[in-house]
């Protein structure tokens, strides 16, 4: 249980410091004067979707943990370890820095590498898998507003 816990921490943690890092968007006059695609959700659905995909992300994490060995566990929290610094970099990258084009590149890397983690646990832990579903999808749909901003504006 101190594993989930760590992992919760960890987890929301990213979401802080990119946070930070980033800004309030709702303020931010480069994000609010962008041509965002019409499927771009209110608001407050982010707030929401991240607060699910981190608390199912960290659950998938903790009952990965519990099922392999130390050197499959070593790339695991590796990899680990990049998703989460590539989901605290997009943040200022894309809101604060207003590189788009790199905030793409960084997002779309992500989406690979969680869909590596989607894979994995399909193979390893299959219903650990319904887990990281939620940050997959929500990764695709965060690509596709980040890459009609870039094509758009």
């Amino acid at each position: 249980m101190l594993k989930l816990i760590l992992f919760l921490v960890l987890n929301f943690a990213a979401l802080g410091v990119g946070g930070l890092l980033m800004g309030n968007p709702g303020t931010n006059e480069f994000y609010q004067n962008v041509n965002k695609a019409p499927w771009t959700p209110p608001g407050w659905v982010f707030g929401f979707a991240w607060t699910s995909i981190m608390i199912c992300f960290s659950i998938f994490l903790y009952k990965a943990s519990q099922k392999h060995n130390i050197r499959d566990l070593k790339l695991f929290y590796m990899l680990y370890a990049l998703q989460w610094l590539l989901n605290v970099i997009w943040n200022p990258v894309f809101f604060k820095y207003h590189f788009v084009l790199t905030g793409l590149v960084i997002i779309l890397i992500l989406t690979v590498l969680v869909f590596w983690f989607l894979i994995w646990a399909y193979k390893n832990t299959v219903m650990a898998a319904i887990f990281v579903l939620p940050y997959f999808i929500w990764l695709l749909i965060a690509t596709s507003l980040n890459a009609y901003i870039y094509l758009y504006n």
